[in-house]
C-alpha cells in the first residue's frame, strides 16, 4: 500500500499575460503549497479500480489520476493495475489545484511502484496538466511561461497561515479566461503592504483573472468585501477562483479568522505553508 498527501496550492499572485496564436495565455505566478490535502491510497490489484470519497467526480478516463497513470504506462515495461482511493478534502473547481495535485500525487505513487525513473516525471507531468510540474516540487515557487518554467523564490515564505473561503458557486477556468479576454486583458489591484507578511512584500500580490471572475460572478465581489471587513485586511483571489484567501501572522490568528467565515461558504480551511509538493508518507 502506498499513501499520498497532495496539497492544496495558492496563487499569491497571478499575472496573465494575452494569448497567444493557439489561445494559450503565458503567466507569471507566485505560487505556494499549503498544509490541506487530498489524500490517495494505492494497492495493487487484478483490474484497475478508483473510488472517491468526498466529493462527485468522474472515476473514469477523465480523471486527472488515470491520465498521470497512463502518462507513465506508455513508457514503462510494467502496466500494473492498481486499485486507488481518493479522500477528497480540497475543494473542487475553487483555484486551489486539487486535481492537479492528485495527478502529481498518482505519479509520484505510481512511479514508485512500478519502478519507474522518478526523474522522468517532471517532464510527463506536462502533459497532464499545466500545474502538475509544480505540485510534484511543491513550496514557493514562480511559475512563468504556460506552467513549465519553475524557479524557487528567493526567500521561502513561511511567516504566515492562510485563511480560505470558497464561496457557495463555481467558476469555470477556461470561461474565466475567455471573460478576461472579452474585458481586453484588465490587471488585478495589488493586496496594500499592510495585508502582507514580510517574506512576501518584495513584490506586488495582484491577481489579474479577479475582474473576470467578477464579470461572471458579481456576489464573489460581495464574498470578498464581507471576508475583508471581517478580517480586517485584504482578501485575495486564487487562480480562477472562487477561492479567496486572507493571509494571518500565525496560527492563532487564523484559527480566529477561519471561525469568522461565513456558514454559507462551500468549504474553509486554515493552513501553514509546507515546503512540498504530493508526497509519500507511512500508510
Amino acid at each position: 500500500m502506498t499513501v499520498v498527501h497532495a496539497p492544496a496550492k495558492i496563487n499569491l499572485s497571478l499575472q496573465v499575460r494575452q494569448a497567444d496564436a493557439d489561445g494559450m495565455h503565458p503567466l507569471r505566478s507566485l505560487v505556494q503549497t499549503v498544509g490541506w490535502w487530498d489524500v490517495l491510497v494505492l494497492d495493487e490489484s487484478d483490474s484497475d479500480d478508483l473510488q472517491i470519497v468526498g466529493a462527485d467526480l468522474p472515476d473514469d478516463g477523465e480523471n486527472l489520476v488515470w491520465k498521470a497513470i497512463g502518462a507513465i504506462r506508455k513508457h514503462a515495461e510494467s502496466q500494473r493495475p492498481v486499485a486507488i482511493t481518493l479522500t477528497k478534502r480540497i475543494p473542487v473547481a475553487a483555484g486551489l489545484g486539487g486535481g492537479s495535485s492528485d495527478a502529481a500525487g498518482a505519479l509520484i505513487a505510481y512511479a514508485d511502484l512500478v519502478g519507474f525513473d522518478r526523474s522522468a516525471l517532471m517532464g510527463l507531468a506536462a502533459t497532464v496538466g499545466s500545474d502538475v510540474p509544480y505540485l510534484i516540487e511543491g513550496g514557493s515557487r514562480v511559475i512563468e511561461g504556460y506552467g513549465e518554467q519553475l524557479s524557487p523564490k528567493d526567500s521561502p515564505a513561511d511567516d504566515f497561515w492562510v485563511v480560505v473561503a470558497v464561496p457557495p458557486f463555481e467558476l469555470s477556468t477556461p470561461a474565466v479566461y475567455r471573460r478576461w479576454d472579452l474585458l481586453g486583458g484588465p490587471q488585478g489591484h495589488a493586496i496594500s503592504r499592510q495585508s502582507i507578511p514580510p517574506s512576501l512584500r518584495d513584490q506586488d500580490l495582484v491577481n489579474d483573472l479577479y475582474p473576470a471572475a467578477v464579470s461572471l460572478e458579481p456576489l464573489l465581489a460581495d464574498w470578498r468585501l464581507d471576508l475583508s471587513n471581517r478580517w480586517g485586511r485584504d482578501v485575495a483571489l486564487s487562480g480562477s477562483g472562487p477561492a479567496l484567501f486572507g493571509l494571518f501572522s500565525d496560527e492563532n490568528e487564523a484559527i480566529e479568522g477561519l471561525a469568522e467565515v461565513p456558514l454559507e461558504a462551500r468549504s474553509a480551511f486554515a493552513a501553514d505553508p509546507v515546503d512540498h509538493g504530493a508526497i509519500m508518507v507511512d500508510g
